[in-house]
């Protein structure tokens, strides 16, 4: 098998300090934060005199990993229009499974967090195979317009 696991989603913002706080109250661990620079970092992702500062974010369960990244140097360039809605082409949410949901909510609004659509119960339908169980989801926008969804397993 040459697929290990994923290693990381990266996002590119322009104010580390909020995301990484918002990532924090979401119950992410900070692994680290450094200043990025050089050659070697040009030659990885193809753009020359390149300055940025770098900080990556695990999962408690140490499982998953985001890599938050701010460009000095260039300035980094918007591709999509802010606050681009879940059918927009690409990348659109990070899903994180939480205990209360409820908790994480209001917690994360005290971070800018707004509600994207309703907080609503799903429920698998009879006979899906393995599985007996319901979820309560709802999709949150934080800092940036970074689209996060969130998922409480309901027993």
């Amino acid at each position: 098998m040459t697929l290990q696991r994923m290693d990381n989603v990266l996002i590119v913002v322009d104010d580390l300090d909020a995301v990484i706080s918002f990532f924090l109250e979401l119950g992410m661990e900070l692994d680290g934060r450094a200043p990025i620079e050089g050659r070697w970092v040009e030659r990885v992702i193809g753009i020359d005199d390149v300055r940025q500062e770098i900080a990556m974010l695990r999962t408690p369960d140490g499982q998953g990993r985001i890599e938050l990244a701010m460009f000095h140097a260039p300035k980094a360039i918007s591709a999509e229009p802010k606050n681009a809605p879940a059918n927009t082409l690409g990348i659109r949410r990070i899903m994180f499974a939480v205990d209360d949901i409820d908790d994480v909510l209001e917690r994360l609004r005290n971070h800018g967090a707004e509600l994207v659509g309703e907080l609503v119960r799903y429920q698998h339908q009879p006979g899906d195979p393995g599985v007996d169980d319901s979820y309560r989801l709802c999709y949150v926008r934080g800092p940036e317009g970074i689209l996060v969804g969130l998922a409480e397993q309901v027993r």
